[in-house]
């Protein structure tokens, strides 16, 4: 990302909430947790997916965050049911044709211990089964459309269980220390 001399506030968004500050009927809105006028979300993530949101009050800063030809890369940390297959987890890095578009390739790796336990708990905590697995992978795209990780992981059988942005360009969620729920303003990118 190109410096601006504009502030950014960066928010861990918490599951259930919506990208939105005007009132939702169904959703808590980031006005509940954001109280700074001015900013705007640069990019979104769905209601049922947590972490990283950066807003900006800069449109130009916002259009280069969000759009997928300034190829800024989005790490999301995955929840994913059932076993691991290598194999099948590399088609991720292939383009997959979902129903409305062919993705770019995504970069996917398994997590290890010491990256999951940096995971916080979600409320509501999600579905477990008691006979099937689950595990978790980190997947780093450049493109973000519309539920896209979780389409893409449910293409090759995997349904997401749990989904978590945890990284766009070079700000990181899990560097920042940054609680569920909370803000933090800054005035300049990493």
């Amino acid at each position: 990302m190109t410096n601006s001399n504009s502030p950014i506030l960066l928010f861990n968004k918490p599951y259930g909430v919506i990208c939105q500050f005007s009132p939702h009927e169904k959703h808590i809105t980031l006005k509940e947790f954001i109280d700074v006028p001015g900013y705007y979300p640069a990019g979104r993530l769905d209601t049922d997916s947590e972490g990283l949101l950066i807003l900006t009050k800069d449109g130009r800063l916002q259009h280069e965050i969000s759009h997928p030809k300034f190829k800024q890369n989005k790490t999301y940390f995955a929840q994913l049911e059932g076993t691991p297959d290598i194999e099948q987890l590399k088609l991720l890095e292939t383009r997959i044709p979902l129903k409305d578009f062919i993705t770019q390739p995504a970069k996917v790796r398994l997590l290890e211990s010491h990256e999951v336990a940096k995971i916080w708990p979600r409320t509501p905590p999600i579905r477990v089964r008691k006979n099937i697995p689950d595990f978790w992978v980190a997947i780093t795209l450049q493109e973000g459309k519309n539920r896209q990780v979780r389409r893409m992981t449910a293409h090759i059988g995997y349904p997401c269980l749990r989904l978590i942005r945890t990284q766009i360009g070079r700000i990181n969620l899990l560097d920042l220390n940054l609680p569920l729920g909370e803000y933090e303003l800054t005035s300049t990118l990493p």
